[in-house]
C-alpha cells in the first residue's frame, strides 16, 4: 500500500432534526499512517464518535472523502461497504456487545461466520485471538462468568480475529474500573507496538489518551489542535 492508511479530506457531516440542519463535522482533514495510535478527545457533541463511525463505514458523510488502505469507501455500495468493513475494520465498544448465550470463543468467532473459513479454522483463529488477549483459559466461559475487564478483552479479541487494518475504539475503558482499564490500555499498547495495529480511540479520559502517540482535540466538528506524545 502506498501513502497513508487513512486519508480524510474536507469531511462534513450534517444531520436533520425536522427542518433544522445540525452540523457535526465541518470540513475536517486528517491523515493517519499505518502503525499510528491516535486518541480523539473533545467535549460531548464535538463529533468524535461521528468521525469514528464514518471511518468504520457505519455512516456516510454529507460531503468530503474518506480513503482507507487506498479504498475510497464513499464509492462503495452497501453490500461492498459491509464486505470491506468485515475485512478491514475491528470495532471495540464501551459496553462490549457480547451475546450472553454464547461462550467467549463463540463471541470471538462471530465475525468469521461471514467468511469462507471452515469451522475448525474459525475455532483455531478465535482461540488464538483469545490467547493473544490473555483469555485462552476462559474460552468456554459465558459473559456472566467474566469480569468487566475480561469481557472487554473478549471484545478486543473479537475485533482483531479478522486481522483488520484499523482498530476503532469508542470509549473502551469508559465502563471499567482503573485496574481493568489499565489492563485494556496495556493490551492496546502491545497490539500497537508489537503487532503493528493502527488504533483510533475516542476517550474522555486523559490517562487513556496519554497512552496514544497522538492526541487530536475536536470541538464543534473542527480539529482544534494536535499533541504528539
Amino acid at each position: 500500500m502506498n501513502g497513508p492508511l487513512v486519508e480524510v479530506v474536507a469531511l462534513c457531516k450534517e444531520y436533520r432534526r425536522g427542518e433544522e440542519v445540525v452540523p457535526v463535522l465541518a470540513g475536517l482533514d486528517l491523515t493517519i499512517e499505518a502503525g499510528d495510535y491516535v486518541a480523539l478527545m473533545g467535549p460531548s457533541g464535538s463529533g468524535k464518535s461521528t468521525l469514528l463511525n464514518l471511518l468504520g463505514g457505519l455512516d456516510r458523510p454529507t460531503s468530503g472523502a474518506i480513503r482507507i488502505g487506498g479504498e475510497d469507501i464513499g464509492a462503495l455500495d452497501s453490500d461492498a461497504l459491509a464486505a470491506w468493513r468485515g475485512r478491514t475494520i475491528g470495532f471495540v465498544f464501551q459496553l462490549y456487545n457480547l451475546l450472553p448465550v454464547l461462550t467467549a470463543e463463540q463471541n470471538v468467532e462471530l465475525p468469521l461466520l461471514l467468511t469462507d473459513l471452515d469451522a475448525r479454522e474459525r475455532r483455531r483463529r478465535a482461540r488464538a485471538a483469545l490467547d493473544l488477549v490473555g483469555l485462552g483459559d476462559r474460552a468456554r466461559h459465558r459473559p456472566r462468568e467474566l469480569s468487566g475487564g475480561q469481557e472487554q478483552r473478549v471484545g478486543i479479541a473479537r475485533a482483531i480475529v479478522n486481522d483488520p487494518m484499523l482498530l476503532l475504539c469508542d470509549e473502551p475503558t469508559g465502563d471499567l474500573d482503573r485496574k481493568a482499564g489499565d489492563q485494556v490500555l496495556a493490551l492496546f499498547d502491545a497490539l500497537n507496538r508489537e503487532a503493528g495495529k493502527t488504533i483510533v480511540m475516542v476517550t474522555h479520559d486523559p490517562r487513556a489518551a496519554a497512552r496514544a502517540k497522538r492526541i487530536l482535540h475536536l470541538e464543534k466538528g473542527v480539529l482544534l489542535r494536535e499533541e504528539v506524545q
